[in-house]
């Protein structure tokens, strides 16, 4: 018998951890394909990008509503429901024969099945795994989604080039059936029929959180705060911050009317007092850092493997492959191998290991150096993201009554999202600042460059030195008839600028690895539901 448990344990797990990493794989798959895929539906690069940042968006904007519907219909109803609705996204995109339908297939119905999915995962751990279980379990299904980023360029990488990308999607079908198939093992809880959905709050969260997360994914094309030379402004500003500022005062208008909601004895979409719960502050904020790192991270490392280097797309996964190892290893060994161990010690300990990772890749990155300076660094922030891993999810979900387990789910995978987008948009402004003002001052200093070509880069390059591999490079000066001589030294300031760029983008993660340390005092000492309240603490 107890066997038997333990295998229909071990297909439920298998069956959420291969839904969660659908939802991470197909990002990291359209962003090595983004030129295959624009030539195939006769659209531009810039129109993938849209798809991928409306994918983004919708999740990230219904999330919390998602959490809300799991709690109407039953979690196992919304999860499935949910990949219904992923499952008919992907065969859509597969068969995209431009934009639009790609927008609808992949932007749409895919973004709006994650936010039932991803939430009801979270709720389906906590129903179907007692607190002994959950750090081992949540570990492995936050692994996955890791693995899922990481092996995305190998996996976007061979279709794109030997099949097709549709076939990426066309598979994705086939999983969606099969998890449909085992989900029916999984127990999430019957539906809550007195329950209705707060339409206003849907709206007010949807609005607020989508307006955070596009102003923050069109930083990198209008600026932070100064717009960038020919993008839009407006009041003097770049629309980012106004887009920032805007959401900022829908979530609180969102919460506003849920408190109101409460008092006239309504149903909120989500208790804004649950928040007042010290230890699931401590998770959400530590699940934030984790993912700010995470986003920056990967999107750092494909910039120097793929571009500076010029590794193909299946050679930068192979490279991320020891990131991934570590982290299963650590996301499921340490509560099978330290039951007992402080929670709030290990997320510490992940922490520190994800910033010895940058401080040593960042040593690495040096004039000459190859791909096998990452080797080490990825394994030690693998097994940071899989110690985080192996405890956040646990802690989160056992700060609240298991009925608001899905309340948490829509909060920690908003905040995950919110982490990630700002993560990549801080990176990616940070490496493009310091490689402009390294690459123009250097440029600037070469007695091998004429006058005549540094007052041009000046000029066009006020607004920012593009991420380039030196044959791009090579290739954009011979069509500006630059001399043999002054392209050789313009390359090679080139070559030093963009490792100056992502020594200083990684440097400025590494700094945030620590200041995540300060926030970690709200994470439980011991492990376990051990004090697990019955509500949130009194306001203070």
């Amino acid at each position: 018998m107890e066997r038997k448990a333990s295998t229909a344990a071990g297909l439920i797990l298998a069956t959420l951890c291969a839904g969660q990493f659908l939802m991470m794989l197909d990002s990291s798959v359209m962003n090595v394909s983004m030129a295959t895929v624009a030539k195939d539906l006769d659209t531009t690069v810039t129109g993938i990008q849209t798809a991928i940042t409306l994918y983004t968006l919708v999740m990230a904007a219904f999330m919390i509503t998602g959490g809300k519907i799991g709690q109407i219909v039953g979690r196992s109803r919304a999860f499935a429901i949910g990949c219904v609705i992923y499952g008919a996204g992907s065969l859509t995109t597969a068969l995209a024969p431009n934009l639009g339908i790609l927008l609808l297939g992949w932007s749409c119905l895919e973004g709006l099945g994650a936010a039932l999915i991803l939430p009801s995962i979270v709720a389906l751990v906590a129903s179907n795994f007692g607190t002994d279980e959950r750090s081992r379990a949540y570990g492995l299904v936050a692994a996955a989604a890791a693995v899922a980023v990481a092996v995305g360029p190998i996996v976007g990488g061979f279709f794109t080039t030997y099949l097709s990308w549709r076939y990426v999607f066309a598979g994705e079908v086939l999983v969606v059936i099969a998890i449909l198939l085992f989900a029916r093992r999984i127990e999430g809880g019957v539906a809550e029929k007195k329950v209705r959905l707060d339409l206003v709050g849907t709206a007010l969260s949807a609005a607020g959180l989508g307006l955070i997360v596009f102003g923050i994914l069109r930083s990198g094309t209008w600026g932070f705060v100064r717009p960038k030379p020919e993008g839009p402004e407006w009041l003097g500003l770049s629309p980012t911050i106004w887009l920032i500022l805007a959401g900022g005062l829908v979530i609180w208008l969102f919460a506003a009317w849920e408190n109101r909601l409460i008092a006239r004895g309504g149903e909120p979409l989500v208790d804004p007092s649950i928040l007042r719960t010290k230890v699931l502050r401590g998770g959400l904020t530590s699940f934030f850092f984790q993912y700010f790192l995470q986003g920056g991270l990967f999107f750092a490392m494909p910039l120097f493997l793929s571009i500076a280097l010029g590794l193909s797309a299946i050679e930068t996964g192979v490279r991320l492959l020891p990131l991934s190892f570590t982290l299963i290893l650590a996301a499921a060994g340490i509560p099978k191998l330290f039951p007992h161990a402080s929670p709030r010690r290990i997320v510490r300990l992940g922490f520190l290991a994800m910033f010895a990772g940058l401080v040593i890749l960042i040593a690495g990155l040096q004039d000459g150096a190859g791909a096998g300076v990452t080797t080490w660094p990825m394994l030690l922030a693998g097994l940071g993201m899989g110690a985080l891993a192996s405890q956040l999810g646990a802690i989160t979900v056992s700060s609240v009554p298991d009925e608001q387990s899905g309340a948490v789910g829509g909060l920690q995978n908003t905040v995950t999202n919110l982490g990630i987008s700002i993560g990549t948009a801080l990176t990616g402004a940070i490496v493009i600042a310091a490689l402009s003002s390294s690459f123009l001052s250097g440029v600037e200093a070469n007695p091998a460059v004429p006058d005549r070509v540094q007052a041009q880069a000046q000029t066009k390059l006020a607004g920012g030195v593009p991420f380039l591999s030196d044959a791009e490079l090579e290739t954009a000066l011979g069509e500006a008839h630059v001399s043999p001589r002054a392209t050789a030294a313009i390359v090679e300031e080139n070559e030093t600028s963009r490792l100056v760029g992502l020594r200083t983008a990684l440097a400025v993660l590494a700094i945030f690895a620590l200041v995540a340390l300060f926030f970690t005092g709200q994470i439980p000492a011991r492990p376990g539901g051990e004090g697990r309240p019955t509500g949130p603490e009194p306001a203070t």
